[in-house]
């Protein structure tokens, strides 16, 4: 039988690590990329529509500019909004595990009678544990809708 406290532990990591995904939207749809090493691991990669960004530094610029790039309306309030789903976690041992969510990208600055979808994809991500806080060193995302013309 499982000891209980390793199995507390284990939905406590979960849940962390469930929040940094809730987190990093909060903040890209927000205008807060400065923020985003409350995320990421210094050394994070993450490959997703606006390119691939290597480094903390350059997840905050890239970030922000799409940011700016999607405000179309100069509202400064909220360009996209990132909901994640079905978030499934594999704790691989005490400091690394692996998962992946759904993401619903919706935008804001389109007529009522167009959808606001953006995109359906979904992110695959490898997490860290760093100084006993969990972190995601490396994303990807999916767009699985729409699909890339060739």
């Amino acid at each position: 039988m499982t000891d209980n406290n390793q199995r507390i532990n284990a939905l406590l990591d979960r849940e962390e690590i469930r929040e940094l995904r809730l987190r990093y939207s909060q903040l890209l749809d927000g205008g807060q990329a400065e923020r985003m090493g409350e995320v990421f691991t210094e050394d994070a990669e993450v490959k997703v529509t606006v390119g691939t960004m290597k480094g903390l530094a350059e997840i905050k610029q890239s970030l922000q500019a799409a940011y700016h790039t999607f405000d179309t309306q100069n509202r400064a309030h909220f360009p996209f909004v990132h909901a994640i789903t079905n978030h499934n976690i594999t704790l691989i041992d005490e400091n690394n595990a692996s998962g992946s969510c759904y993401l619903l990208d919706f935008v804001t600055d389109r007529d009522q009678a167009q959808h606001p979808f953006l995109l359906l994809g979904h992110y695959v991500d490898r997490y860290v544990r760093v100084n006993g806080e969990w972190r995601i060193s490396h994303s990807e995302l999916d767009v699985v809708w729409p699909a890339e013309s060739h």
